[in-house]
């Protein structure tokens, strides 16, 4: 039985890109922490001076989440269990 996953968490990625001129695929191995849940995705890494970067990409539930908590969400109840 499979367990269920809640977050993903890792300490390097490895990007592959397909070069647009020559067709060539390359890979590389970098040094950004990683974490991931069902709301977001956030990659953090060291910029140029070595301060802490992050990149955050919210989902689709993330976004929806967002909009739910600062008023800009749909007036339903999406679970059916909240309403009167």
């Amino acid at each position: 039985m499979e367990e269920e996953l809640f977050e993903i968490t890792a300490t390097s990625v490895t990007v592959e890109v397909t070069d647009a001129y020559t067709g060539n695929v390359y890979r590389r191995e970098l040094p950004i922490d990683y974490y991931e849940n069902a709301n977001f995705l956030k990659l953090s890494g060291e910029n140029m001076d070595g301060s802490v970067s992050q990149l955050v990409f919210l989902t689709p539930r993330g976004i929806q989440r967002t909009k739910d908590l600062i008023g800009k969400g749909a007036d339903s109840d999406p679970c059916g269990g909240h309403s009167h």
